[in-house]
């Protein structure tokens, strides 16, 4: 099979299964000009992530294209802390949206001015709110009472602490694969109760900065964001009436998805940014003086990562092949199925220096590990693969090695490059 023969069964493959079109020479793929098998040579030891950077900005210029020009972009460290990536992240994009103070110390690391950082999520300790109040961050406030805990660390510092609040909307992303909104919450301030506590923000007197209103992840239906982003202007427009001062910064989440199984079609962010210039128009004129940030982290990182293992033994067990490898679900959780998924699909796998291969087979892809839940593949047709070949899980640029149990087993944990 010549190269071009094999570049258009990839292409082929590639858009039924909806994964990156990374490039393939002499059928191996190739991350950011590197083969993947000179890449680990270069890395010295698998199993690894690797992040091509080229992806990654590439990623962010489709979207200042496709976004309206006023729109802020900020990225969610949560999705991929690796220094590197977030450096490099830095240089593209508005601002960084942080979780904990691991994420703020890796944030205050780059370039980017603490006043375009933001610190959500339930259960911040006493600790992370003085950090985030001396290093001048946004703190998103989730309750009441981590209000009155900002206040108190503020006062103790004699400090302005900045902060807007977080909004549990009463409304949901429809279609998200993780709805964080619409009902019972840990997450944000019911909004029914966000006037009171926008009234104890100004009793309290702390810089009031704005407003976050997150409603779901993980969506790839452009309708389903295009509704919760105008219920999201609505809602809004009801609560400014309420603030104790001027809406400096919306921010509303993001929720852009990535394909990564059989039959996920693309997000069409083209029609996602045409209705959000058609509510940026609307805003405009209502509240002339709020800056909106779109905040994004599986999106801008997900599909420019891979995550590679080698096969270190190769069985047969009644009738069924399983390739065993040096890595599994301890370094990629998601792919075993174990990371919210309600009935186990395959990450999109294949065989990274044989991407189609003189033979085809079905095989399992498993890990070293002594559960049954050490499954990278279950039953997938791919090239067939002898002891030394390298497993490659596509789609592993988002909540790959962050998102995983490393200690468990005691293995050791796997390198990342940003290439």
């Amino acid at each position: 099979m010549n190269c071009l023969t094999q570049d258009r069964d990839y292409e082929k493959k590639a858009r039924r299964y909806n994964i990156s079109l990374f490039p393939i020479e002499n059928d191996c793929l190739v991350i950011r000009g590197v083969t993947l098998n000179r890449l680990a040579q270069r890395i010295g030891k698998t199993p690894f992530y690797a992040y091509d950077r080229d992806r990654i900005t590439q990623r962010v210029k489709d979207l200042r294209r496709s976004l309206p020009n006023d729109v802020s972009l900020h990225y969610a460290i949560k999705a991929n802390p690796m220094p590197a990536v977030v450096q490099h992240l830095a240089s593209l994009v508005d601002g960084l949206d942080i979780a904990s103070s691991g994420e703020l110390r890796v944030a205050l690391d780059t370039p980017m001015s603490s006043q375009h950082m933001s610190f959500a999520g339930p259960g911040k300790s006493d600790s992370e709110i003085c950090q985030a109040i001396a290093a001048g961050v946004t703190i998103n406030l989730e309750s009441g009472a981590e209000l009155e805990r900002v206040a108190r660390a503020a006062h103790e510092s004699d400090i302005e602490a900045r902060v807007a609040v977080r909004v549990n909307p009463d409304f949901e992303l429809k279609s998200s694969g993780m709805k964080m909104s619409g009902g019972p919450k840990p997450f944000g301030v019911d909004a029914d109760r966000v006037p009171a506590t926008l009234r104890q923000i100004s009793v309290h007197g702390l810089s009031f900065q704005g407003l976050h209103i997150f409603s779901g992840s993980q969506n790839l239906k452009a309708e389903a964001i295009a509704e919760a982003q105008e219920k999201t202007f609505e809602l809004t427009y009801r609560l400014a009436e309420s603030a104790p001062g001027p809406i400096q910064a919306l921010n509303i989440g993001g929720g852009f998805g990535i394909p990564y199984f059989p039959g996920d079609i693309p997000l069409d962010i083209g029609r996602v940014g045409e209705n959000l210039e058609r509510l940026m128009y609307q805003m405009r004129a209502r509240l002339p003086h709020t800056r909106v940030v779109i905040e994004l982290g599986r999106y801008l990182v997900g599909e420019a990562g891979v995550y590679v293992c080698r096969v270190v033994d190769r069985k047969l067990s009644r009738g069924q092949v399983f390739l065993v490898t040096d890595g599994g679900l301890h370094h990629h959780l998601a792919a075993s199925g174990n990371f919210g998924q309600v009935i186990r699909k395959n990450y999109p796998v294949l065989i990274g220096n044989k991407v189609q291969g003189k033979e085809r087979e079905v095989v399992s892809v498993v890990g070293p590990l002594c559960t049954p839940l050490d499954l990278l593949a279950d039953k997938m047709e791919m090239a067939k693969a002898e002891v030394g070949d390298l497993v490659v899980v596509l789609q592993s640029g988002a909540y790959g090695l962050s998102a995983s149990p490393t200690q468990f087993l005691s293995h050791p944990p796997p390198l990342e490059v940003l290439v």
